[in-house]
């Protein structure tokens, strides 16, 4: 008798705990997003949470590892990329019909706090500063960073990359390249505007759009969501006028300011 009466406490425990994890898993919604955006993000969630009552599982990484995890396929109701946005249309993982801009970030200058700022950020201005510099740091583009992979560019553009190779410290993320600066490890350093947090720096502002286009962040939809439901609920938040005066607060422009159509 004892034995029968462990068995069927068992079962009932067994079949409470699988009710719970089937209800947990219906109020969940997986978000994957690069770090560009992360800061307004974390803010935005909880908000969210509260608002609606679904649990948001988010992932962070680099934009163009993000990027290729949702080309891979790896499950998520709700991916914000980067542009280019080819392969992952491609991809067949998301709908398309979803896409809507949730902000777009430039990738700026800092300076150790209580140095001197340069007066204007002119095309020009910003050539003259780096070739002048003693020590520049940003991320790793090598680690799919996107502010990296940006600056980059910008040095191709300017006709500097090889000239100031020798003083670049190519850090591992947004938040290491400032900390470089903070520091004193680099004289100045570059990354998304929205990753300058980081005590110890004074913010300059952003590159010149001609040398240094701003990234757009896109939400999609996943083609597979777990909850059709609460990915909807989701990106239509993140969407928001409410979301848009986040992204301003973290030194974004909102794709969207008039809210989501969804």
């Amino acid at each position: 008798m004892k034995h029968l009466f462990a068995m069927i406490v068992l079962t009932l425990a067994l079949g409470a705990s699988q009710t719970a994890h089937a209800q947990a898993a219906q109020t969940e919604v997986t978000l994957t997003a690069p770090g560009g955006i992360r800061a307004a993000l974390e803010e935005l969630i909880p908000a969210f949470e509260k608002k609606t009552g679904y649990k948001v599982k988010p992932t962070f990484g680099s934009g163009l590892g993000t990027k290729k995890q949702v080309i891979d396929g790896v499950p998520f109701d709700v991916p914000v990329i980067q542009p280019p946005i080819t392969d992952v249309v491609k991809s067949g993982n998301v709908d398309t019909n979803s896409a809507i801009p949730l902000a777009s970030v430039s990738v700026g200058l800092a300076v150790k706090h209580g140095a001197p700022h340069p007066a204007v950020l002119t095309t020009e201005g910003v050539k003259k500063l780096l070739l002048s510099a003693k020590s520049i740091s940003f991320p790793d583009p090598a680690g799919g960073a996107g502010a990296g992979v940006s600056f980059e560019q910008t040095l191709k553009k300017l006709g500097i990359a090889q000239q100031v190779e020798s003083k670049l410290i190519r850090s591992k993320g947004g938040a290491a390249a400032m900390e470089a600066v903070a520091k004193g490890d680099a004289e100045i350093g570059f990354t998304y505007m929205s990753e300058m947090d980081v005590p110890g720096i004074d913010p300059v502002g952003p590159l010149p759009a001609n040398i240094s286009p701003p990234t757009q962040l896109i939400g999609f939809l996943s083609e597979h969501p777990k909850n059709a439901a609460a990915a909807k609920a989701l990106l239509k938040y993140l969407s928001s006028p409410q979301a848009a005066k986040v992204y301003k607060a973290h030194k974004m422009e909102p794709g969207r300011p008039g809210g989501s159509s969804l």
